[in-house]
């Protein structure tokens, strides 16, 4: 059980190194964003967040809601 819990933790230990490193190190150190919006592939497909997508479809609507 221990050895499990040890392993565990030393994974995780690896795990950050490799974060912090990749934020310390690399120039411009950032995770990129995992928005939809902020996506290339998702736009070439015409893909986007469900919240833009529910705006865009209620000003097509002759039934909907104005705001």
């Amino acid at each position: 059980m221990i050895e499990t819990l040890l392993i565990s933790t030393l994974i995780i230990a690896i795990a950050m190194v490799f974060f912090l490193v990749r934020v310390l190190l690399v120039k411009q150190g950032e995770f990129k964003s995992q928005h939809i919006h902020d996506s290339e592939a998702m736009n070439e497909r015409g893909i986007h967040c469900v919240m833009d997508q529910d705006r865009e479809l209620r000003t097509k609507s002759k039934f909907a809601v104005k705001e």
